[in-house]
């Protein structure tokens, strides 16, 4: 137990501090108020315990309960069992999604829980499908190629009739997979695959969170077809301790319907022992105090301080330098991700070693970096997302064609991990602000980074995996070449 939790604050640490210090010294060049610097160190420390808190609590509870849910609707051999469960998994995990109910108030102030259940849905039915393409053997690449022709096609039209919807659409596609999502939706997926007696297990166990990601873009640009364009966001004032209690209770009724939920497959199928009951809720228990207190956190420290430095650099002279700051932040802000460290390892583990977890980081960082630029590029001229989107998702979908079909899982994975909660928490308000002082539309020019950080990994690891693909090819030519020679001299 000691070790794991040296691990979860190891892992806290690194996702939270690099941030931490380059806001720290934006806030002193800019001479912010002792106050805000203060209530954003507050806000940085109750992040850090609160990912530890929720992590240790999601990987006691959450990860082990989705691979046996994985394991026992696939040996249950019912194919509505599986849609059915699968669903509900889809729907209570995404409810509880730290960066999405984040998302959702800075979009729509006065329906927030709307815009969740919309973007819960629209997961819910794409988690069916991806355990569906792990049962019936479909190739990846005709999901992703399928679903996003008709995301674009949509795109096109509620460009026309909503166009506030679009941006935010691409957005709630990256805000749903984030640290509780994530490792669930992958682990759910193992279970499922390894249940099937599939030799590929492991390479299965990615793409799942790519799968998952198209249905809250569908979700959100359906029903931007026919709801009216949402009020613009304000900052609330509330004081730490308002945030903590209100996310104590907002967590809480989150959280309730996937512990019932619990309780109900526990009496029906598992039958724990009393012990193991006992610390899954414990578990519960610390992912939902980690939950709030991160929320709490984020609200009351990062929100605010990202709203001001974004304010702060676009009414500067040279507002240009609101570029090479946001490239600045979209370089750590892959370190900020606990998501990210998760998924790196796996990759390094698929690929023996072939591309390293340093390798995976260092692609990620840079284009995650050119993804934020172009989005402080779109805050500053106001030109329309789907001219940066479309060509980089037809490179992406290109590429599919090309590289093994376990990088392009791992690619469409990474662009859920990249945009996590702290994406949603600092530099969503950093582009806000910006456009808010630059008198921009919020709606249309701002938001959108969000997918912006999400299309980047699509490209390079692919590219990545292209690389590596060129280069086992040589080696198996190289290989070949010495066993002529070899035969050769056998001969000779």
């Amino acid at each position: 137990m000691n070790k794991i939790l040296l691990e979860k604050i190891k892992d806290s640490l690194q996702s939270i501090l690099p941030m931490t210090i380059i806001i720290l010294i934006m806030c002193l060049i800019f001479g912010t108020k002792a106050t805000d610097v203060g209530e954003f160190l507050v806000g940085a420390f109750m992040l850090i315990i609160g990912l530890i808190l929720f992590t240790l609590g999601a990987s006691g509870s959450m990860m082990p309960l989705a691979e046996n849910i994985g394991s026992y609707i696939t040996r249950k051999r019912k194919l509505w069992f599986l849609i059915l469960i699968g669903f509900l998994i889809g729907f209570m995990i995404t409810v509880s999604e730290p960066a999405i109910l984040v998302l959702a108030e800075q979009f729509n102030k006065d329906s927030p829980l709307i815009f969740i259940l919309i973007v819960a849905f629209g997961v819910g039915i794409f988690v069916v499908v991806a355990l569906l393409r792990i049962i019936f053997q479909i190739k990846l690449t005709y999901i992703f190629i399928g679903f996003y022709f008709l995301i674009f096609i949509i795109a096109v039209v509620l460009n026309f009739v909503n166009p506030s919807y679009v941006p935010v659409a691409f957005d709630s596609g990256g805000a749903t997979t984030g640290p509780m999502a994530v490792p669930f939706i992958m682990a759910l997926g193992l279970g499922v695959s390894v249940s099937r007696g599939d030799s590929r297990s492991e390479d299965d166990s990615f793409g799942l969170v790519g799968v998952a990601s198209i249905g809250p873009i569908l979700a959100i640009m359906i029903s931007g077809l026919f709801l009216d364009k949402p009020g613009e966001s304000i900052s609330e004032t509330m004081t730490l301790w308002g945030f903590i209690g209100k996310y104590l209770l907002e967590v809480g009724i989150a959280i309730m319907p996937f512990l019932l939920f619990f309780f109900i497959f526990n009496f029906l199928v598992f039958h724990f022992p009393k012990k193991k009951v006992i610390r899954i809720l414990i578990s519960f228990l610390y992912t939902y105090i980690g939950l709030a207190l991160f929320l709490a956190g984020a609200n009351a420290g990062f929100v605010s301080i990202g709203d001001y430095l974004g304010k702060a650099f676009g009414d500067l002279k040279n507002n240009w330098l609101l570029i090479p700051a946001g490239m600045l932040f979209g370089a750590v802000i892959v370190l900020a991700e606990p998501s990210v460290i998760v998924l790196n390892k796996q990759v390094e583990e698929v690929t023996s070693g072939a591309i390293s977890r340093r390798a995976m980081m260092i692609c990620m960082s840079a284009g995650v970096s050119i993804a934020i630029g172009l989005a402080c590029v779109r805050v500053l001229t106001g030109i329309n997302i789907l001219w940066f989107l479309v060509p980089a998702y037809s490179i992406a979908l290109i590429l599919l064609f090309f590289v093994p079909q376990v990088f392009s899982a791992i690619a469409f994975d990474s662009g859920g991990a990249v945009s996590g909660a702290m994406t949603s928490t600092f530099l969503v308000p950093f582009v806000i602000g910006a456009a808010t002082i630059l008198g921009k539309n919020v709606l249309t020019d701002a938001f959108g980074l969000v997918a912006f950080v999400a299309m980047a990994p699509l490209v390079t690891i692919q590219v990545m995996g292209l690389i590596y693909n060129i280069k086992l090819k040589e080696k198996v030519v190289d290989s070949g070449d010495d066993e002529i020679i070899m035969l050769d001299e056998v001969e000779k």
